[in-house]
């Protein structure tokens, strides 16, 4: 957003597929257990029992946490609609695919990068601020992506839309207490809205051979 100091981000990224009036938000949704298929038809319908997440939310989510898993350090200031174009057509390439999967690997034009290694949380705490007392919802939409990209690097795979308040506020204490740190810095971070990805379960002992 040009009031953040950032490319424009929130004019060009709506995809009109997506422009459902929903606000509500729904329950935890682990990327590993929905399939595409229920991404196109459920999800983004906002139809999934327990999901009526705005779906301009959700793929926001999802595209900063694609970025995230991608290894880059960047925000896209006008590639949401690449991204949302390029999952859909992913999406309904291979139905059977997870939602991680298609995330993880899709791939899609990158316009306008903006390094969050060289952003100080200071400035953009302060230029936040501003922008949520000007522009809420748009406050709200790029908090989103920040969210989805802050799971992305824990290596966690679930979307807790309800909790982007709580994202929001303990990414707001980090840069608090760390004004110099980076951005990229305060995503890494631990923060009470970020799940911690859960351990693989450990495989059972392989039996001892008998002895002779």
């Amino acid at each position: 957003m040009t009031r953040l100091g950032l490319p424009t981000i929130l004019g060009p990224l709506v995809m009109a597929a997506f422009l459902c009036p929903q606000q509500s938000h729904g329950t935890e949704l682990n990327l590993a257990a929905v399939n595409c298929s229920q991404y196109e038809n459920e999800i983004l319908a906002s139809t999934m029992p327990g999901r009526t997440t705005d779906p301009i939310d959700t793929v926001m989510w999802l595209f900063g946490y694609s970025v995230a898993k991608s290894g880059e350090r960047v925000m896209y200031g006008d590639s949401l609609t690449s991204f949302g174009f390029a999952l859909d057509a992913k999406c309904k390439n291979s139905p059977a695919t997870t939602l991680l999967e298609a995330v993880s690997s899709v791939k899609s034009k990158r316009q306008n990068p903006m390094d969050l290694t060289r952003l100080d949380c200071a400035t953009f705490e302060t230029r936040h601020l501003a922008l949520r007392k000007s522009d809420p919802e748009s406050a709200t939409t790029l908090t989103m992506w920040l969210f989805g990209y802050a799971v992305g690097v824990s290596g966690s795979g679930r979307f807790h839309a309800d909790a982007v308040g709580k994202f929001d506020s303990s990414l707001n204490e980090w840069c608090t207490d760390h004004p110099s740190d980076s951005l990229f810095d305060a995503l890494s971070a631990p923060n009470k809205a970020v799940p911690k990805p859960r351990p693989a379960a450990s495989k059972p002992a392989a039996p001892k051979p008998a002895a002779p």
